[in-house]
């Protein structure tokens, strides 16, 4: 199994939402996390679960991490709950962990076995959308952890205000097939 982190924050401040609301709308940023996370598994606190449009993304299978053992999932066919994030440690498919910041939190400072193997980091440099009211929601712990644990193994690409980079652990064997698509995957929005 290999795990992912998959986030788009705000370069200066680390935000990735204000309140529920992720503060800027470029759909290019959408699609490279479409083509990335496309027919795998995500794993996604209850909150980010629930900002899903119909409480689904297409193709994808979804682990929702919460507290609520009662909670109950718009697909249970593809997506299933799980309140203990230790369950996760030997899942046997590879994980694409997708938020929120508790979320990534958790996984990022969770031990070795559920530190991601892999991180797209892409960052938007424009401005904040204004007109939302809120907290900020940063991710400055999980950014200062792969800061000090992780390598860029990537060129910067950099699309619509979006400067994504791929980094993996220092030091640790990385699957280079998960490794490969994930490139592609990003690549393919350029053409």
């Amino acid at each position: 199994m290999t795990k992912v982190a998959v986030w788009c924050r705000h370069k200066e401040d680390n935000v990735i939402g204000i309140g529920p609301h992720i503060p800027w709308r470029i759909s290019s940023d959408f699609k490279r996390f479409r083509r990335i996370t496309e027919g795998q598994c995500l794993v996604a606190g209850q909150t980010t679960y629930e900002s899903f449009p119909n409480r689904t993304l297409p193709n994808r299978k979804i682990a929702v991490l919460t507290f609520d053992t009662d909670y109950e999932v718009s697909d249970p066919e593809n997506h299933f709950v799980v309140c203990d994030v230790k369950l996760l440690k030997d899942f046997e498919e590879d994980l694409y962990i997708s938020g929120g910041a508790s979320i990534y939190k958790l996984f990022m400072t969770g031990g070795a076995k559920l530190m991601p193997d892999i991180i797209v980091d892409s960052m938007y440099t424009g401005e904040l959308n204004p007109e939302l009211k809120g907290s900020k929601v940063d991710i400055t712990p999980c950014i200062d952890i792969m800061n000090k644990q992780y390598r860029q193994v990537s060129k910067d690409y950099e699309q619509d205000g979006v400067v994504t980079t791929v980094h993996v652990k220092k030091g640790d064997f990385v699957e280079q097939s998960v490794l490969k698509r994930i490139i592609q995957a990003i690549e393919a929005g350029e053409e």
